[in-house]
């Protein structure tokens, strides 16, 4: 029991005059998951509202498969990705591996599924309602997939949040790609994982809270967007 309060204790601490590796640590989680969310955002919600509005053959193979990508084992992204990256995998020469272009790429695998799945979800609801209006007034499909985009912003945030809790919490792909190296690739989920099996609880603890506090800030939010969103349209 004194070790546990001990460990509280030392946590409190830690946070209180923010230790420096402590903040290192959270900067960069924070920099790779907000990076592979970001790209995944340029990537992932002009191809959701694609799939919402253009019609073609297998549109509803590809919605279902991206469904089932949103449950990817990160273990095996973060081998396919190692494999990718490796000395003699085809981008080996770019030596990106254990490093944190690394990390970022392979929670961008992660997250892109989610982000296109989610606003394909949310945008094909929206053309619904827009489908006729958009076509009597002669847009283009271009056209129409920025308006959707526009229209559904507050709910695409809400995706997007969704996806930068997901690359905030993912543990197993960053390790394998990363390398959990001090200084350089240790992100919050690594370094608790490492921690612990050092026995250093404080700096675990310490951590482990703070992922917990970004989870719940992400899902608040999420709901304020939402809250909002539905008062928009009532």
């Amino acid at each position: 029991m004194s070790e546990l309060t001990d460990a509280l204790l030392l946590t409190a601490e830690l946070l209180l005059r923010w230790d420096p590796a402590l903040g290192e640590i959270v900067r960069l989680s924070l920099w790779v998951s907000g990076t592979a969310v970001g790209v995944a955002a340029l990537v992932g919600l002009p191809l959701g509202s694609a799939l919402a509005v253009l019609p073609f053959p297998g549109r509803g193979a590809v919605v279902s498969v991206l469904g089932a990508l949103m449950g990817l084992p990160p273990v095996v992204v973060g081998l396919l990705v190692y494999l990718l990256l490796s000395r003699s995998g085809p981008l080996g020469a770019w030596g990106l591996l254990f490093t944190p272009p690394a990390m970022i790429l392979a929670q961008l695998v992660l997250v892109l599924p989610i982000i296109i799945s989610l606003s394909h979800h949310t945008l094909a609801a929206l053309w619904q309602d827009y489908r006729e209006p958009l076509r009597s007034l002669g847009a283009s499909p271009p056209q129409a997939m920025w308006t959707l985009l526009w229209e559904g912003r507050f709910q695409l945030l809400t995706t997007l949040l969704a996806g930068l809790g997901r690359a905030l919490a993912e543990v197993g792909a960053v390790l394998i790609v990363g390398g959990n190296i001090a200084h350089h690739t240790r992100v919050m989920t690594t370094a608790i994982a490492l921690e612990t099996s050092k026995g250093d609880l404080a700096l675990a603890l310490a951590l482990g809270f703070i992922l917990i506090a970004l989870t719940i800030g992400l899902s608040g939010a999420a709901q304020g967007l939402n809250a909002y969103a539905a008062r928009r349209w009532s």
